[in-house]
C-alpha cells in the first residue's frame, strides 16, 4: 500500500508546456482517474509517475519518498499499457515470469504467484499459449497479470481498454474494478472515457491543455463540476448550456431566458442571486428534464419547473430515448423513457429539475 503526492508539476518539451501546476495526491489503497481529450496531457502525467519522462519542476512522491530522479525500476511500480506490450515470441507464463527472472525470484515462488494470479484472473488454461493465440481481453488479463506478480506499491493503467469493442471494454471494466478490490493496491488510471472513470474511479482528476480542471468524487463533479469544461466533459449525453439575463419581477431574483416566448425560470435553492441585468449561462443534464405527462409520484419531493421543448429528433437506444429540440429556440438535449417520448415537429411540455441547474459565469465559465 502507497500514496502518491504530487506537487506544483510542471513539464515542457522545449518551449512547449504540456503539464502546469499539478496539485494531486492519491491515498493508500484509492483509485484515481485522470480523464481529459486527447493531448491534455494525462498520458505524460502517468509517465512522468513511472519515471519515463523526467520532470522539468515540481515533486512526485510515492509513500513520502520523492522519486524524480529514480529510475523506473527502483520505484516498484507496474504499468499496463494500451498496447499490451507483450513478447510475442514468449508464452503466457514466460510474459508473466519475466520480471521475476530478472529480479532474481526462486523459481519455486514464480510458479506459486504464477499460478495465483492466473486463477484470479481466469487465464489458468492460457498458460501455454502464445499471446498472438489470444483475443484482445485475454492479452489484457495477461498484461494486468504480468504487473500483478509483481506485487508492486502502485498500479498505473495507461487507456487498457481502447483497443477493445464495446462489449468487451464494459466487461473488462467490471474485470478491473474487482481487481482493485481484491488487492487493494493503489491505481493511477488514464482513459478519455468518462464513462470508465465514473464507474471505477473513488476520485477523477479532469485535465484540459494540461491544466488540472478539477479532482473530486465522481458524485461532486458531476452535481458540481467546477467549470463548463468539466459539466461537458462529464456525462453523456454531455450537458445542456442555456444562456439567460437575471431579471428582478416582483422583487424576486429570476432567470430569463435568451430567445423568444419569455420563458422564466427561478434561481437553484441555495444559489446566491447574480445582480440584475447579469448574463448567466444555465448548466442542465439531459435527465433533469421530465415529461409532464409521466406525472411520476417521486416527483412530488422535486421543485420542478415547467417548460415547453420543441422537438426535432429522437434517438432510440433501447432503453431510453434521446431528444434533441429546442426551449426559447436555444438547442436541447433531454432524455425520457420509450413510452414518454413525444412525437417529431411537435411541442411537449417537459419539467426542469431547478434545484440540479448548474449556473456558470459566461466570461470566465467558473460555475457561480
Amino acid at each position: 500500500m502507497s500514496t502518491l503526492e504530487i506537487s506544483d508539476l510542471r513539464k515542457s518539451f522545449g518551449a512547449v508546456e504540456v503539464l502546469k501546476n499539478i496539485n494531486l495526491s492519491a491515498r493508500s489503497g484509492e483509485f484515481v482517474a485522470l480523464v481529459g481529450p486527447s493531448g491534455c496531457g494525462k498520458s505524460t502525467l502517468l509517465s512522468m509517475i513511472a519515471g519515463l519522462e523526467s520532470v522539468t519542476s515540481g515533486e512526485i512522491r510515492i509513500d513520502g519518498h520523492l522519486v524524480n530522479d529514480e529510475a523506473p525500476k527502483d520505484r516498484d511500480i507496474a504499468m499496463v499499457f494500451q498496447s499490451y506490450a507483450l513478447y510475442p515470441t514468449m508464452s503466457v507464463r514466460q510474459n508473466m515470469s519475466f520480471g521475476m527472472e530478472c529480479r532474481g525470484i526462486p523459481k519455486a515462488e514464480q510458479d506459486r504467484e504464477i499460478e495465483r494470479v492466473a486463477a484470479m484472473l481466469q487465464i489458468t488454461p492460457l498458460l501455454n499459449r502464445k499471446p498472438g493465440q489470444l483475443s484482445g481481453g485475454q492479452r489484457q488479463r495477461v498484461a494486468m497479470g504480468r504487473a500483478l506478480v509483481r506485487d508492486p506499491k502502485m498500479f498505473l493503467f495507461d487507456e487498457p481498454l481502447s483497443n477493445l469493442d464495446a462489449k468487451l471494454r464494459i466487461e473488462m471494466r467490471s474485470e478491473i474494478k474487482k481487481l482493485h478490490q481484491a488487492v487493494g493496491k493503489t491505481t493511477v488510471y488514464v482513459t478519455h472515457d468518462q464513462i470508465e472513470a465514473m464507474t471505477l474511479a473513488t476520485r477523477i482528476a479532469v485535465m484540459n491543455k494540461g491544466i488540472l480542471q478539477q479532482y473530486d468524487t465522481p458524485d461532486e463533479i458531476y452535481r458540481r463540476p467546477a467549470n463548463m469544461f468539466v459539466a461537458g466533459f462529464m456525462g453523456s449525453p454531455t450537458m445542456n448550456f442555456l444562456t439567460a439575463v437575471v431579471t428582478e419581477p416582483q422583487d424576486e431574483a429570476m432567470l430569463r431566458l435568451d430567445g423568444p416566448g419569455d420563458v422564466m425560470l427561478p434561481l437553484p435553492d441555495g444559489a446566491a442571486p447574480p445582480p440584475a441585468g447579469s448574463r448567466v449561462v444555465l448548466g442542465i443534464r439531459p435527465e433533469h428534464f421530465s415529461p409532464v405527462a409521466a406525472r411520476r409520484a417521486e416527483r412530488k419531493a422535486i421543485r420542478s419547473v415547467p417548460v415547453t421543448a420543441a422537438i426535432d429528433m429522437l434517438e432510440p437506444t433501447g432503453s431510453e430515448t434521446i431528444l434533441m429540440g429546442r426551449i426559447a429556440d436555444q438547442p436541447v438535449v433531454l432524455t425520457c423513457e420509450p413510452d414518454e417520448a413525444p412525437r417529431v415537429n411537435e411541442e411537449a411540455c417537459f419539467e426542469i429539475d431547478i434545484d440540479r441547474v448548474c449556473l456558470f459565469d459566461p466570461k470566465t465559465e467558473v460555475r457561480l
